[in-house]
């Protein structure tokens, strides 16, 4: 629950900060929650919080699964007295959503076990730790019982198609470990029923931690599952359920082709695999591998962008892809016999979000998020055409999100002559003269800045008129496995000199001023934050590093083990005495020194991916040197904040750190 510092007369409702009727005195402020550190951080007014109060609840709505008899969903959403996203039973289309869990942790996934719903399996991990563990849910009695190994992380890959048994993947965590740390991660794949998870077993013991995914064959005999090596190489492995054994597919024994190859499902026969690739082209595509004789059929080739999700009906006869068009993604039918492509009705406006087809009934649900909202939940009829709603997103009173622009996608020439794109958002029109802009970077690197609602940052958009850019630069997924490509191992820096000639490009548009810019990003793009504010210290006005890498050698050596080798696979490895080199010199703590304008650094303690210890090593340098910086750190959170009390703190800060960088409040 969030601390308020209240007037006397406000006191005693315990209300919400607009049940109060009357103005708070001048000097009200909104403390932070106990579980939020805050140094160097001013008092936030609490006239400043019931401003933004109202931007703080958008609540959408995420598809879990299908009932496997009866129509009705498994739906995620925060509901109005949740602080995380948690799962709801929503019986009909426009229906009431029933609560199934209440706790302060988010469910990740659920599903219902899938001969008669007995009971649900829904994953969860504790405080942003993301040592996710699988529980048994009750529906009628609310009681889950944990059914994994509390040392380990466990991700659920499926069930079998004949019997209610459930089979997960598990590594083990660097808690368990001497010392806090493995030289070496393997993957154990566990073959369990729920209901005597002691019987658990044993299926097969994979080298390595990037197996995940994959699709179980229709005799339950053969598991096809992914083995990630990096952004721009993945194969398709099969496991035979019974005796563990594994056979490469993809790419075939004896090809040295290095392509990205995700396995989505197999034909209900048995003779084919379906699969997303990138090994034709540049782009991913969704292909047949004949498993007979390894002949590979390309299906969406007549797509020129990256296939980036992909369903299958339980009787073969549909298959749904969806295409992402410069970070908007379109649902694609195709018929699952022909392979042909297959023409849809009219759908709801925006993104396409997840597509599951429902078991029994061949209908397709699918998520929608645009401009104008949050994501909201439909399906498909695939027999009559028909297209039904089945939620509404909550928008706070007093907000019309209908008047809310999309954005425009800009371009802009690099330092190679390369073009590099973004989405531009632009404040309303009564917003006159050149514009203050905040660049947004995205993380993974190889994340993508995608079209869909803002969320929190409409208030910089429609309150203070503040543009938003939010670049892709090289490296960013979506545009060809080239562009993806760009920015690896010694290159790192060039997608940072992106930034660079973004700025060349604000200062070219009237409307944008270029000496007014606060550059922020989480993940990634807060390592990417940092090293614009150590290369254009000049140029910005401020900078905001949400859980980023401040030193590439600190954050291989402490992040999670079952992420090391993943990781050194797209920034390099830190044990070669050349690369380490390198990583120590473009790294902003080697760099801090030119951090010369205001900094905000929020972490998780709990973080896994990114360690706390890289944003209290950036700000302990960068305040030493004397210049500003705000840290807020959150006891309860790991690799970003997801409890809406710790969330709606953060952007309260950041909001005031954006108006005095930005606006000189």
């Amino acid at each position: 629950m969030r601390r308020f510092l209240f007037s006397a007369a406000c006191a005693a409702t315990a209300l919400a900060l607009a049940g109060c009727a009357s103005a708070p005195p001048a000097d009200a402020v909104v403390a932070p929650n106990a579980k939020l550190v805050v140094q160097g951080i001013p008092p936030i007014p609490q006239a400043l919080a019931e401003r933004v109060q109202r931007y703080n609840d958008f609540r959408g709505h995420g598809f879990a699964d299908w009932h496997p008899t009866q129509r009705e969903m498994l739906v995620l959403h925060r509901g109005d007295s949740d602080a995380t996203a948690q799962l709801y039973r929503l019986a009909a289309p426009g229906g009431m959503l029933e609560r199934l869990t209440a706790e302060p942790d988010p469910v990740a996934e659920a599903s219902w076990e899938p001969q008669a719903g007995r009971y649900i399996v829904f994953a969860r991990g504790r405080g942003g730790n993301e040592a996710t563990q699988l529980y048994r849910l009750d529906p009628a009695t609310r009681q889950a019982t944990l059914l994994t190994d509390a040392d380990q992380r466990h991700d659920f890959i499926g069930w079998l198609h004949g019997s209610s048994r459930l089979l997960y993947g598990s590594v083990p965590l660097d808690r368990t470990a001497d010392g806090g740390r493995r030289a070496a991660i393997d993957t154990t794949l566990w073959l369990t029923d729920p209901l005597a998870p002691e019987g658990r077993r044993q299926v097969a013991v994979l080298p390595g931690a990037g197996w995940f995914g994959g699709a179980i064959s229709y005799d339950d005999r053969t598991l096809a599952i992914t083995r990630y090596v990096s952004a721009t190489e993945s194969e398709a492995w099969l496991v035979d359920l019974a005796s563990g054994e594994r056979r490469r597919v993809l790419p075939a024994p004896g090809e040295t082709l290095k392509a990205s190859h995700f396995p989505v499902a197999f034909r209900p026969d048995g003779s084919g695999l379906l699969f997303i690739s990138d090994r034709a082209g540049e782009f991913r595509e969704l292909m047949l591998l004949a498993l007979a004789d390894g002949r590979i059929t390309r299906i969406s080739a007549h797509i020129p962008w990256d296939v980036s999700g992909v369903a299958a009906s339980e009787d073969g006869r549909w298959i749904a892809l969806q295409a992402n068009v410069e970070g908007r993604d379109e649902l694609r039918l195709f018929d699952g016999r022909t392979l042909k492509e297959a023409a849809l009705p009219p759908l709801p406006a925006g993104s396409i979000g997840s597509a599951v087809f429902d078991r029994r009934r061949g209908e397709l649900a699918f998520s929608t998020n645009s401009a104008q909202g949050p994501s909201r939940l439909h399906s498909l009829d695939l027999t009559s055409g028909r297209v039904a709603g089945w939620t509404m997103p909550y928008t706070p009173p007093g907000l019309d999100t209908t008047r809310f622009g999309e954005a425009d996608i800009v371009r802009w020439a690099s330092f190679d002559g390369r073009t590099i794109s973004g989405l531009l958002h632009r404040p309303p029109a009564r917003f006159t003269g050149p514009r203050p802009v905040l660049i947004q970077i995205h993380g993974g690197p190889e994340g993508q800045a995608t079209v869909g609602f803002m969320g929190r940052y409409n208030y910089l958009l429609q309150e203070l008129g503040v543009a938003i850019v939010q670049p892709n630069v090289r490296g960013s997924e979506g545009f060809g496995k080239t562009f993806l490509s760009l920015d690896n191992g010694m290159l790192r820096e060039d997608s940072v000199k992106d930034i660079g000639a973004l700025l060349d490009w604000i200062a070219t548009q009237p409307g944008l001023d270029a000496s007014r810019v606060l550059v922020a990003g989480g993940s990634y793009g807060g390592y990417m934050t940092l090293a614009v504010a150590t290369h254009y210290a000049e140029r910005i006005a401020g900078s905001v590093d949400d859980v980023g890498i401040s030193h590439f050698v600190t954050f291989l050596q402490n992040t999670e083990s079952y992420r090391r080798d993943l990781r050194r696979a797209e920034y390099g490895d830190e044990r070669d005495p050349a690369m380490r080199a390198f990583l120590d010199r473009i790294s902003p703590l080697s760099n801090a020194g030119k951090i010369r304008k205001p900094l905000f650094v929020v972490q998780g303690l709990n973080d896994p991916r990114v360690p706390y210890t890289e944003a209290e090593q950036i700000v302990a340098q960068v305040r030493a040197n004397g210049t500003p910086v705000w840290y807020l750190r959150a006891e309860n959170e790991g690799h970003g904040f997801q409890r809406k009390e710790n969330a709606d703190w953060r952007f309260y800060a950041f909001v005031r750190f954006a108006e005095q960088v930005l606006l000189g409040r």
